[in-house]
């Protein structure tokens, strides 16, 4: 019984973790009136979700609060930019 309430702990806290973290992420879509900072660009991911990510991430690093893929291509590794907003 211990290890059930451990096990439903640890899941409770692992789901609340990645709620937080994914809270965090800026909106792929920027708002109507959002000012373009700038353009962002990855390489080097092995999938569409993973390019995804990468950007993502970079733009909140750059403290966007949201971006629009504007290109992705290659073949085993992708890459791709994204104009960013505030």
């Amino acid at each position: 019984m211990k290890n059930i309430k451990k096990f439903a702990t640890a899941l409770l806290l692992t789901g609340a973790a990645f709620t937080a973290t994914a809270a965090e992420q800026p909106a792929a879509q920027p708002a109507a009136n959002a000012q373009k900072m700038g353009v962002i660009s990855v390489s080097g991911a092995t999938s569409l979700s993973a390019l995804e990510d990468a950007l993502a991430s970079k733009a909140a690093a750059a403290g966007a609060s949201s971006y629009r893929i504007t290109s992705a291509g290659g073949q085993n590794k992708l890459h791709g930019t994204a104009e960013i907003f505030n």
